[in-house]
C-alpha cells in the first residue's frame, strides 16, 4: 500500500512539474511573439474624395492632381461631361511618419484649403494586438469665387469653413479594408438658403483588392441633417491602380468639389438619379530628405 502511495505521489509530482514546465514554455512563447504593424491598409492617403488613415512618411512630398468632370448624363453633346472640368492641385508633406500637412487649390468655386493630419494609433498584430488604426484630420477652406450671394459674408473670417474628422480603419485581410469617418463641418457664416452652421456626418468606405496593383474602393457620407434643401449625401465608387511611384485613382461620384466642406456638406447632385461625375486623382511622391 505504501509503495502504491509513493508511486502515486511521484506520478502526481511529475505531472505537476511537467505541467509547470509546459506552462512556462507557453508563456515564454507568447511573450517572445513578435509584434508587427499592419501596413498598407489603403494604397494612398485618399480613399476616394476623402482622406484615408494613411500618412506620408517623413520628408515625402506628394504632388496630387485631381479632376472632376461634368455629369455623364449630359450625353454626347457635353462629351459625357468632359466639356466641363474642375481641377484641384495639392501638395502633401510628411513632417514625420505620423504627422502630415497639406495645401491645395480647387478651381470649383475657386477654393483654397489646408489641412493637418496626425496618426495617433496603428493597427498591430502578434504579441501586442491593436485592432484598428486611428488618424485625426482637420482642414480649413475658403471659397474665393465672386458671388452676390456672399456679399454679406465677404470678410475673410466669415468665409472660413472648418472640417474635423476621426478616421478609424481596420485591415481585415490582405484583400479587404474598411474605414469609418465621423465628421463635423463648421461654416463661420451662412446665407439665407443654408440651414445651419454645423453639419454632422458619418462617412464609411472600404477597399477590396482585385489584384496585386488594382483595387476597387467605395465611399459614402451620410449627413445627419441637410446643409440646404438641395443637398445630397456624397457617394463615390472608384478604382486604385498602382504604377510604380504613382497611384492612379479613377472614380464615379455625385460630388464636384474636391475639398471636405464641398463634397460632404454641399453636394447638389443625386447619384441615384444619374447625376454622376467621372473623375481621377494622380499622386506622385518625391523623397526630399532622409526618411525611414
Amino acid at each position: 500500500m505504501k509503495n502504491i502511495v509513493v508511486i502515486g505521489l511521484c506520478l502526481l509530482l511529475g505531472v505537476k512539474a511537467y505541467a509547470q514546465d509546459d506552462l512556462l514554455e507557453l508563456l515564454e512563447e507568447e511573450s517572445s511573439e513578435e509584434t508587427f504593424v499592419v501596413e498598407a491598409t489603403f494604397k494612398g492617403t485618399r480613399l476616394i474624395n476623402g482622406h484615408s488613415v494613411e500618412t506620408r512618411r517623413k520628408n515625402n512630398l506628394d504632388f496630387l492632381i485631381s479632376h472632376r468632370f461634368g455629369k455623364i448624363s449630359g450625353g454626347i453633346y457635353e462629351f459625357l461631361g468632359f466639356d466641363q472640368s474642375n481641377v484641384r492641385i495639392g501638395f502633401d508633406y510628411g513632417l514625420t511618419d505620423n504627422f502630415n500637412i497639406g495645401i491645395g487649390r480647387n478651381s470649383f468655386e475657386k477654393t483654397y484649403d489646408g489641412y493637418l493630419k496626425y496618426r495617433i494609433l496603428r493597427q498591430k498584430q502578434g504579441g501586442t494586438v491593436i485592432p484598428v488604426s486611428v488618424t485625426l484630420f482637420s482642414s480649413t477652406a475658403i471659397k474665393t469665387l465672386k458671388d452676390r450671394v456672399y456679399d454679406d459674408v465677404t470678410t475673410f473670417p466669415n468665409r472660413l469653413v472648418y472640417t474635423h474628422q476621426l478616421l478609424i480603419a481596420r485591415k481585415f485581410s490582405p484583400g479587404f479594408s474598411f474605414q469609418l469617418m465621423p465628421t463635423v463641418v463648421h461654416f463661420n457664416a451662412i446665407t439665407e438658403d443654408q440651414l445651419r452652421n454645423d453639419v454632422f456626418a458619418l462617412g464609411a468606405g472600404g477597399r477590396i483588392k482585385l489584384s496585386q496593383r488594382v483595387s476597387i474602393n467605395a465611399e459614402y457620407y451620410y449627413n445627419l441633417e441637410r446643409f440646404t434643401e438641395e443637398s445630397f449625401n456624397s457617394v463615390a465608387i472608384g478604382f486604385d491602380i498602382e504604377t510604380g511611384g504613382h497611384v492612379f485613382q479613377l472614380q464615379f461620384t455625385n460630388s464636384q468639389a474636391m475639398v471636405e466642406k464641398g463634397f460632404i456638406a454641399e453636394t447638389r447632385d443625386d447619384f441615384f438619379n444619374g447625376d454622376i461625375h467621372f473623375g481621377f486623382n494622380i499622386a506622385r511622391t518625391f523623397q526630399l530628405g532622409e526618411g525611414h
